[in-house]
């Protein structure tokens, strides 16, 4: 009896707390958000095929981003945006794509200094040709023509796209950089995608954090594919002694010479001509 009544109790309870909650009340579920397209690859691109009958307006309407954007992602669509089926275009940058190739995974490293902008800021990013692959920048390693960087906000409220170049300063002699101004100050994801014909050196993503007045500058790396580096376990191997093999010749004629004297030994002893044993 008293294992009901306390079940009652609590039936009742139950019953109150459930009048108290305000008639209608709905929790909406969170809505995904993404690119409806494959896995990004290891570069960090998001690539569609495309199919018969598609147009650059569709494709954007497709993965959410504007002409212009996949413009800035594909810069080699000719001025009427044509495609032809089995294209690959770049609709999207991964955040999180780690590089694949390149002898050196170092993370970019940022440099800020404070300027006169006031609630605002500006971000720089320079794409340099990798010529030795070690992941820092040298004098002599400039820019590099059609990388594609993203500067997304972790909260949806800023993204923008951006192409890098090789073009040099002529008063300063330095690469210049593909800048975004009047960036608002927050938590933002940076995204570059090289071009085809490249390998990156360094991460391809990297995440910053800017406040207003801040102007920073971020430095991403890239080896070209025709590149070829010498391999110093061939280069080793390549300056062994001839007397090695020699000695290995030796020593396998001396192991066949083993091996026949081996079987001439195992066989019975053949009987002489003439033995007395011959003429019983």
């Amino acid at each position: 009896m008293r294992f009901v009544f306390f079940a009652s109790l609590f039936v009742i309870i139950l019953l109150l707390l459930g009048l108290s909650l305000p008639s209608g009340a709905v929790v909406a579920a969170p809505q995904p958000q993404g690119f409806a397209t494959s896995t990004p690859g290891p570069d960090g691109r998001i690539i569609y095929i495309v199919k018969e009958g598609d147009t650059c307006s569709q494709v954007a309407l497709l993965h959410g981003i504007a002409v212009t954007q996949l413009r800035q992602f594909n810069t080699r669509l000719d001025e009427n945006c044509t495609l032809t089926p089995g294209q690959q275009l770049i609709v999207g940058l991964s955040v999180s794509s780690l590089p694949t190739a390149g002898p050196a995974t170092a993370p970019p490293t940022p440099t800020a200094t404070l300027t006169p902008v006031s609630g605002t800021t500006e971000v720089c990013i320079l794409l340099f040709n990798d010529a030795n692959g070690d992941a820092l920048r040298q004098e002599t390693e400039f820019g590099i023509d059609g990388g594609a960087v993203s500067l997304t906000n972790v909260n949806g409220s800023y993204s923008k796209t951006e192409n890098t170049t090789s073009a040099v300063d002529p008063d300063t002699l330095e690469p210049v950089r593909a800048c975004f101004v009047d960036v608002p100050q927050g938590d933002y994801n940076i995204s570059m995608a090289v071009p085809d014909d490249y390998n990156p050196t360094m991460a391809v993503s990297y995440k910053l954090t800017v406040k207003a007045g801040d102007r920073a500058s971020i430095d991403f790396g890239a080896q070209s594919k025709t590149v070829t580096v010498s391999d110093p376990a061939a280069t080793e191997g390549s300056g062994r002694s001839p007397l090695l093999g020699i000695f290995g010749l030796l020593l396998l004629l001396g192991g066949a010479g083993l091996g026949y004297y081996a079987y001439r030994s195992s066989q019975p002893t053949s009987k002489l001509k003439g033995s007395p044993l011959d003429k019983r």
